[in-house]
């Protein structure tokens, strides 16, 4: 368990990984581009958190079992974060991502680091300086040119659909679960603690996954589908999961929200790698702008 004044290596730890797991995220998207026609969304999200529950457990089993009581107290608290972070922002993402475009998902999810900074200003009481202030909006404005791929006047021509919806939602849902993280004071480590939002998350998710599961159009499991679920339960699940668990409790929430902005850049680094999306110099100067933006507003306010 870490205490309220981590130690240096913690610090440092929790720093290198703020730079780090944005990419481990951006491995959610070639899942969610190969999921249509493979798998339904609830029951991917299933897959992927009940596989990194069980992971996760086996590894944090012995300081589960010592904290069985106040875990078994707090289950309330696990199921709703394991509704937040794991159906919200798990199924209905990939739900959403059916009928609306990359564009409209990224430009919504920028707004999720500002309510977050706001919320653990507002509510959780932590300092946020206006050079904080000044590395968010330049981050912003980094993800906008992104994913406008600079022609800002094409922001104009966006088109809202109805799976933007959930995109919304999910967004919404991710500044409480990361808040709630925050807020709910907890005995476990980082890793027992993942454990235990995993197996909310599954419970939560399990009646959706049966009804995807018994529906007439619903596609046979094949070996593609057991990738998918692989893949996402280690890499984005786990993986990624755990570092923002650790490092938000480190260093606050505030400090970190803005390293959500990274994700548009190493998802468009996954799609050239992976799926053979081309690159271009929008690519760099949304770098030039969410990299320093992201230092700033990652700095103890003082």
């Amino acid at each position: 368990m870490i205490t309220t004044a981590p130690s240096p290596t913690h610090n440092s730890l929790a720093v290198t990984l703020l730079w780090i797991t944005p990419a481990l995220w951006s491995v959610n998207y070639i899942v969610a581009r190969s999921a249509p026609g493979v798998i339904e969304p609830h029951m991917l999200a299933f897959g992927r958190w009940a596989l990194a529950g069980l992971i996760l457990s086996f590894l944090a089993h012995s300081e589960l079992w010592r904290q069985r009581r106040t875990t078994w107290q707090a289950a309330w608290q696990y199921l709703v974060l394991g509704a937040l972070g794991m159906l919200v922002c798990g199924a209905w993402v990939y739900k959403g991502a059916q009928t609306t475009t990359a564009m409209n998902i990224a430009l919504i999810y920028a707004a999720s680091p500002v309510l977050i900074a706001l919320g653990a200003v507002l509510w959780l009481g932590e300092k946020f300086s206006w050079r904080q202030g000044l590395g968010v909006a330049v981050a912003m404005a980094g993800v906008f040119h992104v994913v406008v791929k600079g022609q800002w006047m094409s922001l104009a021509q966006v088109q809202w659909t109805a799976g933007d919806g959930w995109i919304v939602l999910a967004m919404i849902s991710w500044a409480g679960y990361a808040l709630l993280q925050k807020k709910w004071v907890s005995p476990l480590g980082a890793m027992a603690r993942l454990a235990a939002i995993c197996m909310g998350g599954a419970v939560v998710l399990l009646p959706f996954a049966v009804w995807e599961w018994r529906q007439a159009d619903t596609p046979a499991w094949s070996a593609q589908a057991g990738w998918l679920v692989l893949a996402a339960a280690l890499v984005p699940g786990i993986g990624a999961y755990w570092a923002y668990g650790f490092y938000q409790k480190v260093l606050g929430a505030s400090r970190v929200a803005t390293s959500l902005y990274l994700s548009p850049l190493y998802g468009g680094l996954a799609a050239w790698v992976v799926l053979g999306a081309s690159m271009g110099w929008h690519h760099l100067m949304g770098a030039g702008l969410i990299l320093p933006g992201i230092y700033l507003a990652s700095r103890k306010a003082t």
